[in-house]
């Protein structure tokens, strides 16, 4: 584990206090047979599946702690929520997979926690809101749920750049920045 994408955060850097926090939390699972296995899969664009799943646990673990919600839960849901085994870009997969894989992933992530609990069912649960129709009961769904969406923008935008060229790639991130711009200058208010 490196990094998240997007961030300049090591999450291997054990000196980091958050990273520290982070991983007391993850690290339990991100060493599964069954967790490890997502890097077999692509998610999006050139992203692995659990590349993807340690973006959103580390985008929901912060936004957790932002919005005063349980980091841990948000954590852990956000490294389950896609905990399937299928690729879900050949055309075998069903249709309705947007709608149908958050439930295998809650099945799947109560079958390997013992301990799951029920904010971070809901979270795994709802992370496609609003294509699935319950809506977030905690925070910690919302966290997750803001989380993979960021994360999905970030993975598909930051590689434009091996796809299409260097001029496309700066351009993403400077989308990006400015995103972030906005969110700041609302978080100063």
């Amino acid at each position: 584990m490196k990094k998240a994408i997007g961030s300049r955060v090591d999450l291997n850097n054990m000196n980091d206090p958050n990273v520290v926090e982070f991983r007391k939390y993850i690290d339990e699972f991100f060493n599964e047979i069954k967790v490890k296995r997502l890097d077999n899969f692509d998610q999006h664009f050139r992203t692995s599946r659990l590349q993807h799943s340690i973006n959103v646990s580390y985008y929901s673990f912060l936004i957790a702690r932002k919005i005063g919600a349980d980091p841990r839960a948000a954590a852990r849901a956000g490294l389950l929520h896609d905990l399937y085994w299928y690729d879900w870009h050949n055309t075998s997969t069903p249709q309705l997979h947007a709608f149908l894989h958050p439930r295998l992933a809650v099945r799947n992530a109560s079958r390997m926690v013992e301990d799951l609990s029920k904010r971070e069912a809901d979270a795994i649960l709802k992370h496609m809101w609003p294509l699935y129709l319950g809506f977030p009961k905690y925070k910690e769904s919302f966290a997750v749920t803001l989380a993979d969406k960021y994360a999905a923008a970030l993975e598909v935008t930051t590689q434009w750049g091996r796809f299409f060229g260097e001029t496309s790639i700066r351009k993403a991130r400077g989308s990006v920045k400015k995103v972030k711009a906005v969110f700041d200058k609302k978080r100063k208010i």
